[in-house]
């Protein structure tokens, strides 16, 4: 008679978890996409707390492992010593010039932690790089229950796709709802003050046309008046040496077949670069006696607001803005060396929409 084969017990689900922090992400994804709110690095804090008593509250989950990645140096106020309160472990890694390294040790020590500590069965990260997709497959290989935690709006499509929208968590049903609301109604205030200020260009914009308007009324009376053998009237006789064009009739006559074919700017952070280079058009253009601005000088400005890329990814985003027909770079000599200079294309579309007024001259 055949003994049956004894069906092996299920072990019970692990009450464990590993949580580990692009903190660095998050932190910025607050800063940039709620317009630059007072102390983003609070609201990721809150994000985190909420986090780890949601785990415990609504999973039964321990979080055993929390750790948190970024270059803290770059994140104002220091949020170390909360962090630690909260029972997280830091860890400080500089960025490098070709990727976050924040991404590759927190994959590391993902790993690690796979290998040495078999009790925890729940791996979370708070991330949402694509680049995470092959540690998050690993992990399930090896019968790890795995969630992402992020804003749908940093999170990758193709990462949700393979994890799966059951075991996605949106940071925003995290956050307070007093919190939650402090940020969309900053968003929403900066907003309405970037409408007025495209609402004020526009009327300024009027008001230059309406100008050359008028003086080009005031030239054709002129020249009408000489061909009839009439001396010209002293309020409409022209100067003997004509006056230089202001820096903003410069930009307007800039002939657009200079610049590269003309296409939407749809990238977030393209157009956060275009709009920081309108403002540093209006604040430094024609200090050289032209409308541009010197091109190293701009990246090194560019590296706070967008800290979060590397160097060549910033340097990217200008030649993209070059491809798009928006700037135009050209070569200058100069001594000791030459340099480059940027120049707008004023017609563009999405620089019309951002172009924060008439630059003035110096």
């Amino acid at each position: 008679m055949l003994t049956p084969t004894p069906v092996a017990a299920v072990p019970p689900a692990s009450p464990y978890a590993a949580v580990f922090i692009d903190f660095e992400n998050v932190y910025y994804f607050l800063k940039n996409h709620y317009l630059d709110p007072q102390d983003p690095h609070d609201y990721a804090l809150d994000l985190v707390r909420a986090l780890r008593d949601s785990l415990k509250r609504e999973q039964g989950l321990d979080s055993l492992v929390l750790n948190a990645y970024a270059d803290f140096d770059k994140i104002p106020t220091g949020p170390q010593g909360p962090l630690y309160l909260m029972g997280v472990s830091t860890r400080n890694v500089l960025g490098t010039d070709h990727k976050n390294a924040a991404d590759m040790q927190l994959c590391i020590d993902a790993l690690e932690v796979l290998y040495t500590r078999p009790a925890i069965g729940t791996f979370v990260l708070v991330a949402g790089d694509r680049d995470y997709i092959p540690v998050l497959q690993h992990l399930r290989r090896q019968a790890r229950q795995v969630k992402v935690v992020g804003f749908r709006e940093s999170v990758s499509g193709d990462l949700l796709q393979m994890l799966g929208q059951e075991h996605f968590i949106d940071a925003r049903e995290l956050l307070p709802a007093e919190r939650l609301k402090a940020l969309e109604d900053h968003r929403a205030a900066r907003l309405r003050q970037g409408e007025e200020v495209r609402r004020l260009r526009e009327q300024g914009m009027a008001g230059v046309q309406t100008a050359a308007a008028r003086q080009a009324a005031q030239d054709a009376a002129a020249s009408g008046a000489t061909l009839a053998g009439n001396a010209p009237a002293p309020a409409l006789a022209r100067p003997s040496v004509p006056a230089r064009p202001s820096l903003m009739e410069q930009l307007l006559q800039e002939p657009p077949a200079t610049f590269a074919p003309v296409r939407r700017i749809i990238r977030d952070d393209e157009r956060r670069c275009l709009e920081f280079l309108l403002e540093q058009m209006q604040r430094f253009a024609g200090q050289h006696g032209a409308p541009e601005i010197w091109a190293s000088p701009f990246l090194r400005r560019l590296t706070d607001v967008l800290p979060e890329l590397p160097d060549w990814e910033r340097r990217q985003l200008l030649s993209q803005l070059r491809d798009a027909g928006a700037v135009r770079l050209e070569k200058r000599e100069g001594e000791p060396h030459p340099f480059s200079v940027i120049l707008v294309n004023y017609q563009h579309p999405d620089v019309r929409e951002l172009n924060p007024g008439p630059v003035e001259e110096k």
